[in-house]
């Protein structure tokens, strides 16, 4: 009882637009590329920056990150410094879509009063640091060396935070983001005056 299907030029482009859009929707590099290529076009903004930057609702210094040779550093000892604060994995398509934004903000303002924390959810250093090796970033990967409060990480990945010089939340932001466009750029520079 089978019966042949006629293989027609419409059924052949709906057999090829199911295929592709199962590739974006199962393959975390296809989708890292859709969501990368949306943000050049200008979709996925960073968030509007707060009007009123608010204080962590604990001490900086119980909040502390890791790098690969185990050097901690507390956000206590960045004050004075404009801290961006990026929450990533590398199995997570939209962190993958935004990181070569945030390695060209990186590589802006690095020599500023600019200190950058690119913080590996899963904690692997190996696998982060291979994944910015092999697309030649230079952020600097690190790892939770504390408990986090709600107000600085829910869990949702990607989520990103600049703190002011003095040590106030004056961005806060989930998802996906361009943060190597003019607008943020231009809110950065007016933070390092500040």
């Amino acid at each position: 009882m089978w019966t042949k299907i006629k293989l027609t030029r419409s059924t052949l482009l709906n057999v090829l637009w199911i295929a592709v859009l199962a590739i974006f929707l199962f393959v975390p590099s296809a989708k890292a590329v859709l969501i990368e290529g949306l943000m050049e076009i200008g979709l996925f903004s960073p968030p509007e920056p707060s009007k009123n930057a608010k204080a962590i609702g604990t001490d900086l210094s119980d909040i502390r990150f890791k790098n690969a040779k185990g050097n901690v550093v507390s956000l206590a000892d960045c004050r004075g410094k404009v801290v961006f604060l990026n929450f990533w994995a590398t199995w997570c398509p939209p962190c993958r879509a935004e990181m070569s934004s945030i390695n060209k903000l990186y590589t802006q303002f690095k020599d500023e009063e600019m200190i950058f924390l690119l913080v590996d959810a899963d904690g692997n250093f190996e696998k982060a640091q291979a994944y910015m090796d092999r697309k030649k970033y230079q952020l600097p990967v690190y790892a939770f060396a504390s408990d986090l409060p709600k107000d600085i990480f829910k869990g949702t990945l990607p989520t990103t935070l600049v703190l002011d010089k003095q040590g106030r939340i004056s961005l806060h932001g989930e998802g996906a983001a361009d943060y190597s466009s003019k607008k943020f750029t231009d809110f950065i520079r007016l933070l390092l005056k500040n």
